[in-house]
């Protein structure tokens, strides 16, 4: 029987806020929601700067450190949209919680760990719970917050914290190893975990179906083994590039079962992700500029770290600051996106944001050998304005008039768009800058390719969304 998803809507609840002004415990509910959303932001960069660290203490190979990002990134992406529909049909506030428990646990014994395996082991689990954390979180931070200028505040607070956690995360991991230990970053992410687990009990709302509806069981398996393949497959490429067997096989695989994905959900009475709403315009176009926005903004922070450090011979210190002004330049265009998107509306900020991002982009190119670092700090702070203006609209953009029983669903379509956006932007533009003749080549050209696209991008997304209003 389908699954009437417009009965789904959150209980009354004293956080839920009214009027155009957000009361004392909405704000801790939205303090609760969006520090959670920043600790599994912080995970995704706190351990990189400490991998050649942690490799020589656990005895982890240099071919094998690319685990301890992998390991995170396979669960964390794939099973994204099956947690977010999950919290849909039995209730977010329940997975929300257990999804806090298992990343806490799992950051603990990642901090205690005494090999290789139990490291890994540790880093998947986590990457579990960020599954549940974040299309869960998510979507009661849209449930709880209505439609208008308190969700747009909301997820304006969401998206700066979201963007800052990136960038907090590489400036600490830098600080946290040489002076603690690799261990510290795990611990911290321990301790911050139980911190959110004793707040939220109190203040959350809870809100199902009324009905225990099916879950619809092929298309989890195929969309879940699909997600898990590709992001398999970009994050190997990453580091060993597309040559290898393993590569194109869980590439094909991955491809073939989310082409069978669609198929089963065609045909399913109670769909895992309702195929009409993939038609809204606002949501195909809407994810497809936040894929770009995130896939494209990685690259570039990638290779300007390779540049900073390698071309520019900036100390790890001093290449954190730089990105450090690209953090205070979010928090800025966190504070200001709301109040823009409520004059011009989420889809003109969606579509000048991105090309905002590709001109301040294309304006690196002028990084040069013996200097560009300042260049560098001004250009990205600008890109990264752009950026958290492209993350918040898209957001808005996705979940806007959709039912209540649906925002796990469409949150989660938000959430796997940024976590695959994060894992294939690296391994299809990063390679260019290691493989040509010299490092600055690569990195102009791989510069120049991302200006290219995200500027297409917001021409497309235009001609996509049309004079609709997200």
């Amino acid at each position: 029987m389908a699954i009437d998803t417009q009965t789904a809507t959150p209980r009354p609840h004293p956080a839920a806020p009214s009027g155009d002004r957000l009361s004392g415990r909405a704000k801790l509910v939205l303090f609760v929601l969006c520090a959670a959303q920043f600790m599994v932001a912080l995970d995704f960069s706190v351990l990189n700067v400490a991998l050649p660290v942690l490799g020589e203490d656990l005895g982890l190979s240099r071919s094998a450190l690319q685990w301890a990002v992998t390991a995170f990134a396979l669960p964390s992406g794939g099973f994204l949209l099956l947690f977010g529909r999950i919290a849909d049909l039995y209730g977010r506030k329940k997975l929300f919680l257990t999804g806090l428990a298992v990343f806490g646990s799992a950051s603990l014994l990642a901090t205690l760990a005494w090999d290789p395996a139990s490291f890994l082991a540790g880093r998947a689990l986590q990457g579990l719970g960020a599954a549940v954390i974040v299309p869960t979180g998510m979507s009661l931070l849209t449930t709880t917050f209505p439609e208008g200028p308190l969700r747009d505040r909301a997820l304006g607070i969401s998206g700066t914290l979201l963007s800052l956690g990136f960038t907090v995360g590489m400036v600490l991991g830098g600080v946290m190893t040489d002076t603690l230990g690799w261990r510290s970053t795990m611990g911290l992410l321990a301790a911050a975990a139980l911190v959110v687990l004793v707040l939220a009990p109190g203040l959350l709302p809870e809100s199902r179906t009324p009905e225990r509806p099916r879950l619809d069981v092929p298309g989890a398996v195929t969309v879940t083994g699909g997600l898990l393949a590709l992001i398999y497959a970009l994050s190997t490429a990453a580091q060993r590039g597309f040559g290898g067997a393993d590569v194109w096989g869980t590439l094909v695989a991955g491809l073939a079962l989310l082409a069978a994905f669609v198929v089963v959900e065609s045909k399913s009475p109670a769909p895992l992700v309702s195929l009409p709403m993939l038609r809204r315009r606002t949501v195909a176009w809407g994810n497809i500029g936040g894929l770009v926005t995130f896939s494209m903004m990685s690259t570039v922070v990638f290779v300007l770290t390779l540049h900073l450090q390698e071309t520019l011979g900036l100390s790890s210190f001093r290449t954190g600051l730089v990105f450090g002004v690209q953090g205070i330049a979010s928090v800025v265009a966190g504070s200001l996106a709301p109040r823009v998107i409520g004059r011009f509306g989420a889809r003109r900020v969606l579509i000048g944001s991105l090309l905002g991002q590709g001109v301040f982009g294309a304006a690196l190119l002028g990084v040069g050998a013996g200097s560009g670092a300042l260049l560098a700090t001004v250009a990205v702070s600008a890109a990264s304005m752009c950026h958290l203006g492209a993350i918040i609209s898209y957001g808005l953009t996705v979940t806007s008039g959709v039912p209540d029983g649906e925002q796990g669903l469409a949150t989660g379509l938000v959430t796997t768009t940024q976590q695959v956006g994060l894992t294939i932007g690296i391994p299809l533009l990063g390679v260019l800058a290691t493989t040509r003749a010299s490092l600055l080549d690569g990195v102009r050209t791989v510069l120049a390719v991302d200006a290219v696209i995200v500027i297409a991008a917001a021409v497309l997304v235009a001609v996509g969304l049309g004079r609709q209003k997200a």
